[in-house]
């Protein structure tokens, strides 16, 4: 059996060489595994209730390394990968169903009714969440307060005399360094990106790929991130946190994927010279192609006038990616549970955040969007409130997403993001006009309305991807293959 190893530069070289096609390929046959995920059915291969336990180590040197085995049925898999946290020794396994009666767990039943009992609900909120209520241009905004209107033009003043395209904190970064740079301190520069590997094993358990998974990570996390976000309306105004290969990728994805639509993307991060690093990336000349004619700028939080500007960027964001392990909030929850902030709906995502303890999305948020209160009159336009937050992995996140928990989260206000995959799936093989109302108020809470993406990642995720990846690696010559190994 031949074995196809892909060190970390042939997988960066592979990556940046995908075509549009072959991303969107990369990721219908993600969502397709998503969608068997979440079914709930041993007899399927990628469903959760097949996927083997992850477990994770913190040695005495503070590395947490963690080890997710995953199958589809066919193919078998594990990535381990390591991330220097700080945390104290020890080992914790991710048991398999939990204890139903235990609070915030979930039993292999309930999996199973999940989508019948989230979507409904979901679909009977949804249906308040559609033309009238969601603002299909924000420039449109009818705010009656004059103080707001003011406000609004000033914040966007600041953004248009501190933020042009190309800089960070107003520092040129596009061509020649500033040579401000080096003053600035190094807060959030070290790389928190995971290193290690995933070996992939077929049918017959031989070992067909060695994968550095440096840069798989960010870059499967983001196709799953960018399949809700491929379905907004808007997407003219994009917000990452960020500077690292999280940020990168899912800047990148989300350019190839809806380009001709993006106008601005504003980038918020710690690090002065980790944003320049980034922007420096974007900007070369071979990233001319994806980029197209979009602005990029760049703000850290050393910066002056730094909260102002947060809260424009934050309310003037169509999109918000979130790809830091922060323990804190990175912006108030007020800027988007505010009158001013709920006048339109955004696709909101967290990724980076991994354990318990960290949040990079305020709990007020999540708190405030699984609220729902009785319809009632309203006198000024906003987004009304889903009811639920979209997950990758329901089990794992009411374990491990800090958001989540921190919340309070419970599981009925949580829906996969496989089961979306799954009412899509199901519409599209069920007669016309079949489920023709809710399946109207689903499609319209995913293109409009407040879409809040929490991912704590998935083997499955590497494993789908990861055999996808080298099978177009042997096709283009990319890596170095071990014929009988």
């Amino acid at each position: 059996m031949p074995l196809t190893i892909i060190s970390r530069t042939q997988l960066r070289q592979l990556l940046l060489s995908l075509t549009r096609d072959e991303v969107v390929e990369l990721q219908q046959n993600l969502s397709e595994a998503l969608r068997e995920y979440s079914t709930g059915s041993q007899d399927n291969g990628c469903a959760a209730t097949y996927q083997p336990q992850r477990t994770a180590i913190t040695r005495s040197n503070g590395c947490t390394t963690i080890f997710m085995p995953a199958t589809t049925g066919d193919t078998l898999g594990i990535k381990m990968i390591s991330l220097q946290d700080g945390a104290g020794p020890g080992c914790a396994v991710a048991r398999g169903r939990l204890d139903p009666n235990e609070s915030g767990s979930v039993s292999s039943s309930s999996r199973r009714d999940s989508i019948r009992h989230s979507v409904a609900s979901l679909s009977s909120q949804a249906s308040d969440l559609s033309l009238g209520s969601s603002v299909e241009d924000e420039d449109s905004i009818n705010t009656p307060a004059t103080s707001t209107t003011s406000s609004s033009v000033k914040e966007e003043s600041l953004d248009e005399k501190y933020l042009p395209s190309g800089c960070v904190n107003a520092q040129r970064v596009v061509g020649s360094v500033s040579s401000t740079m080096g003053a600035w301190p190094s807060r959030g520069a070290r790389d928190t990106t995971p290193r290690g590997s995933l070996t992939l094993l077929d049918a017959e358990s031989l070992p067909f790929g060695l994968i550095n998974a440096y840069e798989l990570t960010a870059f499967r996390t983001a196709l799953a991130s960018l399949m809700l976000f491929n379905k907004r309306k808007k997407v003219k105004t994009l917000l990452v946190f960020g500077a690292g290969t999280q940020a990168y990728w899912h800047i990148r994805l989300a350019l190839i994927l809806r380009g001709d639509e993006i106008r601005r993307v504003y980038i918020v991060n710690r690090s002065f010279e980790r944003a320049a690093e980034l922007l420096r990336d974007i900007y070369l000349p071979e990233n001319t192609a994806w980029r197209r004619d979009v602005k990029f700028s760049a703000v850290s939080s050393d910066f002056g006038e730094y909260h102002r500007i947060l809260k424009a960027q934050v309310r003037k964001a169509d999109a918000i990616f979130c790809c830091t392990p922060s323990v804190d909030p990175l912006f108030p929850a007020e800027h988007l549970t505010a009158r001013e902030g709920r006048q339109k709906g955004r696709f909101i995502c967290a990724v980076g955040s991994y354990k318990s303890h960290m949040t990079e999305i305020h709990p007020d948020i999540l708190r405030d969007e699984v609220t729902v209160t009785p319809p009632h009159r309203h006198f000024h336009k906003h987004t009304k409130r889903s009811g639920v937050v979209v997950v990758d992995s329901l089990d794992a996140s009411l374990r491990e997403a800090g958001e989540i928990t921190q919340a309070d989260i419970q599981p009925h206000q949580v829906v996969e993001l496989g089961e979306l995959m799954m009412v899509r799936h199901a519409t599209q093989h069920a007669g016309e006009g079949a489920h023709l109302e809710d399946t109207k108020s689903l499609r319209e809470w995913i293109e409009r309305g407040n879409l809040i993406y929490k991912s704590v990642g998935l083997g499955l995720m590497d494993l789908v991807t990861g055999g996808d990846l080298v099978r177009l690696a042997r096709a283009r010559g990319v890596g170095t293959t071990v014929d009988d190994f």
